[in-house]
């Protein structure tokens, strides 16, 4: 398999093992109904500001191998975006990197090696935290694809690609020869083995769905709720493959009449007589027959179970019927069973990302992506459950995705978003906010869609330069570490007995650590241990345990810091 070489590449394959874990410190939390709190919301979306490779790290223990879907939108190396290389490499090329704006082709001739030196091992770590069965995004032009498609090749494997998608735009760049009106999106998956279907969704479903969840609790009658559906559909202009889907049956689910003529112009179909289920008269024939056998027409009747409907029309079985013969009948079919499809190679939005993002925070900011693409990408996975990590997230605009898709399809998606610049908490954390709570006014009112999150900054290095526990980070933050590193679930202070982290799977866990002094596991230590289990896991500084002992009794000494586990 080729691979791709560039200035610095042996230094940074492996820079993401020696990049420190930081604490999060939790600023604050904030919900739809009662805004900024103190206290943590518990709702799973985080939305963290510091370097995004720390932040990447600082996730490992929480949720290695837990994200179902990740969508970066990184620096396109455009030589316009002002980004600057920063990570810490110890190698002297790219030392001289540090704090340079990264410019343009022909003016630095290392740009590329600069981006791929950036990417790479923050990709390692995506790669880590993906779970076995999940999917990467990546949005990216024609600057940097073929270096991105060769370094995925390489983190993720040639045989978990899935697709180089194409982002329709329809609004061309400031080109000199050509209106280019495209850009990429990158699909790979974690575990190509594992199921996956990427499916698309009809433009509109959504809202669609929404409306028919309202009308169907507002108890509308089946008249006025149809009327609805049909000023949703004059509203937004959808197309005649979501229109002709208008006729709603008593459980609020839209269906549509299908023609049952001939579709071959040049040829006939058969003909046969099909009564009417109220005048028992023969109905109209197409001019060139039936789509279908009588046998086939037949199956699909059903006389006995014959619906009149409010205008006079009738449903018999599959077919639908006019108030009389002189009408042609129509196959009848669900929106539900064509509203979606495989996702197809070419994605095309309406590029409404600048024009929302200034109702949202009344700030400025540089080609956010439109919300429409993200809620594409992200309801391709065929699921509402899951994690969604954006490690790049700039305005925010995959946290609006998928509190939009939460809220039309009652899903339970959570996000997690990374972003380094000082606008994470007055952009970032503002727009989401402001779609949580609804924002706009008057006809251009958006209700909020509802939803809370909690706010991050990187903390402090857990171990210092000399890889011993940094006595700055709290006990607490260690303690919770600690317990992570071993069980890879959630930290509770139990408060229980001295230097007990808790239980799992009957193993016992214990942190015997004194910021003022060395700890030692011996038969004085063990009198503390009062709780009961299957095995006992312990750290000290020291043991003076005979191993005999520790075997028979099922006891794992683990020194510290030496076998404290780094992410």
């Amino acid at each position: 398999m080729p691979t791709l070489n560039w200035i610095g590449k042996e230094k940074v394959v492996s820079h993401h093992q020696d990049v420190p874990y930081r604490v999060l410190e939790r600023k604050y939390g904030f919900t739809a109904e009662k805004g900024e709190q103190n206290e943590p919301t518990n709702s799973g979306n985080k939305i963290i500001h510091g370097d995004n490779l720390e932040a990447l790290k600082s996730l490992l223990p929480e949720y290695e191998g837990k994200i179902k879907c990740i969508y970066i939108d990184p620096p396109y190396n455009t030589g316009n975006e002002s980004w600057v290389y920063n990570d810490n490499v110890n190698h002297p090329k790219i030392k001289k990197w540090l704090g340079e704006v990264v410019g343009k082709d022909g003016e630095d001739l290392t740009r590329h090696d600069k981006w791929l030196c950036m990417m790479y091992p923050r990709l390692k770590l995506l790669h880590k935290l993906l779970a076995d069965d999940g999917a990467i995004f990546i949005s990216i032009d024609e600057n940097e694809i073929s270096n991105l498609k060769l370094m995925m090749d390489e983190i993720f494997g040639v045989g978990n690609f899935i697709e180089q998608l194409v982002w329709n735009k329809r609004v061309p760049k400031n080109d000199k020869f050509i209106g280019n009106i495209h850009e990429y999106v990158l699909l790979f998956v974690k575990n190509k083995s594992r199921e996956h279907k990427f499916i698309q969704r009809k433009e509109g479903i959504p809202e669609i769905n929404e409306l028919l969840n309202q009308l169907k609790r507002k108890k509308t009658s089946i008249p006025k709720a149809e009327i609805e559906i049909k000023n949703l559909y004059k509203k937004n202009a959808y197309d005649r493959g979501i229109t002709l889907y208008n006729s709603l049956d008593e459980n609020y689910k839209l269906w549509g009449k299908i023609n049952v003529s001939w579709p071959n112009g040049q040829t006939y179909g058969p003909r046969y007589d099909v009564l009417h289920p109220k005048t028992k008269q023969p109905c109209k024939v197409p001019d060139r027959g039936w789509r279908w056998t009588k046998e086939t027409f037949d199956s699909m009747l059903d006389y006995d179970n014959v619906k009149e409907l409010h205008n006079g029309s009738f449903i018999c079985g599959k077919i639908w019927f006019a108030k009389d013969e002189n009408t042609q009948p129509s196959s009848i079919k669900y929106l539900d069973e064509v509203s979606d499809f495989l996702l197809r190679s070419i994605i095309s939005t309406k590029s409404v990302g600048g024009v929302s993002l200034k109702e949202l925070t009344e700030k400025s900011f540089d080609y956010p992506k439109p919300v429409s693409l993200i809620e594409t990408l992200l309801n391709s996975i065929d699921t509402s459950e899951g994690i969604i990590l954006d490690s790049f997230a700039g305005s925010g605009t995959t946290a609006h995705a998928v509190l939009n898709l939460n809220k039309h399809d009652g899903g339970n998606r959570k996000f997690i978003l990374v972003e380094m610049e000082d606008y994470a908490n007055n952009i970032t954390a503002e727009r989401v906010k402001r779609v949580t709570k609804g924002y706009g006014s008057g006809a251009k009112a958006v209700a909020g869609t509802g939803g809370a999150f909690d706010f991050y900054e990187l903390g402090l290095p857990l171990f210092d330069e000399n890889q011993n526990l940094n006595e700055k980070v709290g006990l607490a933050k260690i303690r919770e570490y600690i317990w992570f590193s071993e069980t890879r679930t959630s930290f509770t202070e139990p408060n229980k007995e001295p230097y007990f982290l808790g239980k799992k799977d009957e193993s016992a866990y214990y942190f015997i650590y004194e910021k003022d002094r060395l700890t030692t596991l011996d038969y004085d230590a063990l009198e503390l241990i009062k709780t009961k289990g299957e095995q006992f896991v312990i750290y000290a500084d020291n043991c003076l345990l005979p191993k005999e002992f520790m075997s028979k009794n099922n006891i794992i000494f683990k020194k510290i810091p030496r076998d404290i586990t780094r992410f």
